[in-house]
């Protein structure tokens, strides 16, 4: 076991999130360190997605999906800008495929008003089709702030800036535990080389591993821990040229947005998530997936030849409830919940985590002074 030299600041976990984390610290002056378990930047929730950036229309008012996703986007797309970063401002649609579904879209303007966002228009039939004319729906909602953006470029970006800001990204480099004491919190770690360091702050942004490694801390009360679970997504991608100019949404679904249409930057469509319990992380396709998936597609996509759609990715993401809970917020807990100094524990942080990244980075930084 090797004693490191005493680290100022370390974020566990190189997702866009822990790393926009590490950039903010970097450069506010603080010397931080970046452990990542994986061999690589951002291999779990943080490239798995549908990379879109979202408006902040669903999330409850007073949460902090709801404030940090209309702030997170308004400084992500400032980012993109200033970076370089490949993203695009295309807007989507939020259909309502049947009669009864139209006020499920009027809950969801009134949302988002109440959230700050402002730029919602209605589009009835006529109109949704002389924007998408393969749409099929009585009633859409036009968000035109909606966008989407290159995840891996945006974590190479994060990582670049935390990097020249004076931080240490360092993968393969797993924690397995830590203890809380009076002059800071040890973290315990390594395989091939087991190390040992004492660090002043530490910021648990492990995304699917955030409860195992905070229940892992010794010194943390345990029952500020919640509980986890896991909801995997599969992604279908369409053979071809896609015939959607903009993102397609239906109304949201139990455990998520509904089986929804993303482009990428390179204009391929691809549909997806959908919601599958799981208890472990396990990104292995699961067969017998087609057949529901077209079946959701139709309702807005009626002439969708069910051989045109393929298997693509899956990705998880980490929930706060089991299967039939309704929706739960970001959570974030520092030393006035938890009672251990310089520790911040993120939990849940699912969609939409990329668009809030460098909000929950300042909520972090301001968190721990």
């Amino acid at each position: 076991m090797r004693n490191l030299p005493d680290l100022d600041a370390v974020v566990i976990g190189a997702g866009v999130v822990g790393l926009a984390i590490a950039r903010t610290f970097a450069r506010a002056g603080r010397k931080v360190v970046v452990l990542e378990a994986e061999d690589r930047i951002g291999s779990h929730s943080s490239s798995r997605n549908s990379e879109v950036i979202h408006a902040g229309i669903y999330y409850p008012s007073g949460t902090l999906k709801g404030r940090l996703c209309v702030e997170g986007k308004a400084a992500l797309y400032r980012y993109c800008d200033a970076k370089g970063i490949a993203h695009s401002r295309l807007g989507k649609l939020i259909v309502a495929a049947r009669d009864e579904e139209v006020g499920v879209l009027q809950n969801l303007k009134l949302q988002a008003e109440s959230n700050g966002v402002d730029d919602l228009r209605w589009l009835d039939r006529q109109e949704v089709y002389d924007l998408e004319p393969e749409v099929a729906c009585v009633r859409a909602l036009l968000s035109p702030s909606t966008g989407i953006v290159d995840s891996h470029g945006l974590l190479t970006a994060l990582c670049r800036d935390a990097k020249d800001a004076g931080a240490d990204v360092v993968v393969s480099s797993a924690v397995s535990s830590g203890c809380a004491r009076s002059d800071g919190i040890v973290l315990s770690g390594g395989t091939a080389e087991p190390f040992r360091v004492l660090c002043q702050t530490v910021v648990n942004a492990a995304g699917l591993s955030a409860q195992s490694l905070a229940r892992a801390i010794e010194g943390l009360p345990a029952d500020t821990v919640p509980p986890a679970f896991l909801a995997k997504g599969h992604y279908f991608a369409f053979a071809g040229r896609s015939p959607f100019s903009r993102l397609i949404y239906p109304v949201p679904q139990p455990g998520g947005l509904g089986i929804h249409l993303t482009l990428d930057l390179a204009g391929r469509a691809r549909f997806g998530p959908d919601v599958l319990w799981v208890d472990r992380v396990d990104y292995q396709f699961e067969e017998g997936r087609r057949r529901a998936f077209v079946d959701a597609i139709r309702q807005y996509f009626p002439k969708l030849n069910a051989e045109s759609i393929e298997p693509d990715y899956t990705g998880i993401r980490p929930k706060l409830g089991p299967a039939g809970s309704p929706p739960q917020d970001f959570v974030v807990h520092g030393p006035e919940t938890h009672g251990v100094r310089g520790l911040v524990n993120l939990y849940g942080i699912e969609s939409p985590g990329l668009t809030a990244a460098l909000a929950l980075a300042e909520l972090v930084h301001t968190m721990v002074g």
